[in-house]
């Protein structure tokens, strides 16, 4: 499910100006403004996560640009979901101290999971990250370059869908 916000263009400037994602800003301020448990917060992300693959995929015959960020998008809610999922304490803390992900967390975050669910997840950020730059800031990427790389984003979507089974059956809180 998804909703549509009106926010007034001079706020979307003033947050794209400074490098802000007005998309990123909204979600993480409900998160924090709703205080939500783990669990919950860990389903949100997963949402987010698959809905932006989704999306990417669509995108990439059409709109390698959108696609790339799409992607990116994608990867990131992984990122988040499996720091969460996994309890990278220090990063969290320093996430909710600053309220909100810096690059440097997100990467950190993805190379700390990559060592207990396997490498191919930062490779998959890796690539990610290449298209949020080449593909979306630089608009550089054809689609086929784009589709080159969706499958490691899928790749990271699925792993953390098991991982998050896992966690279920096993009756474990996050």
């Amino acid at each position: 499910m998804s909703l549509t916000v009106e926010i007034p263009r001079s706020l979307l400037e003033a947050l794209r100006k400074r490098g802000f994602d007005p998309s990123s800003i909204v979600v993480d301020a409900l998160f924090k403004m709703l205080n939500l448990d783990p669990a919950e917060e860990v389903e949100a992300h997963v949402e987010l996560a698959e809905k932006f693959l989704e999306e990417g995929r669509r995108l990439v015959d059409e709109d390698p640009i959108q696609a790339s960020e799409k992607l990116y998008k994608a990867a990131e809610e992984a990122v988040k979901t499996v720091a969460i999922m996994l309890n990278f304490h220090t990063i969290l803390e320093r996430v909710k101290a600053r309220d909100r992900w810096t690059l440097s967390d997100l990467d950190e975050a993805a190379k700390q999971a990559s060592k207990s669910i396997g490498k191919e997840f930062y490779v998959g950020w890796d690539r990610a990250y290449y298209l949020h730059v080449a593909g979306f800031h630089e608009a550089k990427l054809s689609s086929e370059a784009v589709k080159e790389r969706l499958l490691d984003i899928d790749n990271m979507v699925r792993v953390l869908e098991k991982l998050l089974k896992k966690f279920r059956q096993s009756g474990e809180s996050l």
